[in-house]
């Protein structure tokens, strides 16, 4: 009897890391998380950069 043979690749659709990682960052669950992080990385993204000095009183 000869060895059966697989026809075919992925026989379901499964979605890549980064297509998965995608959707669930753009997912609507996740947009209050999504813009915390985004505001608070800003945040720090001034506070580390030059611009951080109008802020001290003159």
């Amino acid at each position: 009897m000869p060895p059966k043979t697989l026809k075919g690749g992925r026989s379901a659709a499964e979605p890549n890391f980064a297509t998965s990682a995608y959707q669930t960052v753009m997912s609507k669950d996740n947009r209050s998380v999504v813009s915390a992080i985004g505001l608070f990385a800003i945040g720090v993204t001034f506070l580390h950069s030059s611009w951080a000095e109008i802020l001290i009183p003159a």
